[in-house]
């Protein structure tokens, strides 16, 4: 199968099957996304948000994160992965809010990757969630996804994954088909044991045909 008509197959199938995909962690404004992405991090997005209530309810804004310790915002996410690392990442980002963007999450991602604990697929998330922007934020779902069913090939990182889908996948589509690969991943594709029985893209599928 050519990779044009790989792509079209999936894309239509997800176009019809799920027209609404949304991100799965709560949040209530630029700042709080932002927050939370970098806490899913090698986490579950449910852990998060088990984890988030009580941190933005201490902590509502960048400049009471900024005030607050890192001692103090890792008492709120101890139950999370390496809250250590999380908890001085968060703060770091918080004060360079407030000292060099106002407060405001800048909606550049250049600019966002600029943040402590904000890397490429933090800010790309960030941007296509909040703000649409036509980019691919790689994490280890769309990362596997995308080879085992024949959407990339070779990738070798997370950035060869993001390059490849991005010239495959019309522009307008990619913040929702991040969604698609994100969910597809999570809930049917699962790593391990991936559930074919109950997948509508077999027929496009790259790893099903072998």
């Amino acid at each position: 199968m050519r990779t044009k008509e790989r792509y079209e197959g999936i894309i239509a199938w997800f176009s019809e099957n799920m027209p609404v995909a949304e991100s799965e962690l709560n949040y209530e404004n630029p700042f709080q996304l932002l927050v939370a992405v970098i806490l899913s991090a090698q986490c579950t997005d449910k852990r998060v948000n088990m984890t988030t209530p009580a941190l933005f309810e201490a902590f509502p804004t960048p400049q009471a994160l900024a005030a607050a310790s890192v001692e103090e915002v890792f008492s709120y996410i101890r139950s999370i992965s390496y809250p250590n690392n999380k908890a001085k990442n968060i703060v770091a980002m918080a004060r360079m809010l407030c000292s060099e963007f106002g407060g405001e999450v800048p909606a550049d991602i250049d600019s966002m990757m600029r943040l402590p604990g904000v890397g490429r697929k933090t800010a790309n998330v960030v941007g296509a969630v909040i703000w649409g922007k036509e980019v691919m934020p790689v994490d280890t779902h769309v990362f596997r996804v995308s080879a085992r069913i024949g959407l990339t090939k070779d990738a070798k990182t997370p950035r060869q994954t993001e390059l490849q889908l991005e010239k495959n996948i019309p522009s307008h589509l990619l913040p929702i088909a991040h969604h698609w690969l994100i969910l597809h991943g999570r809930y049917v594709c699962t790593a391990r044991k991936p559930k074919c029985a109950e997948c509508g893209i077999t027929k496009w599928c790259k790893s099903y045909s072998e």
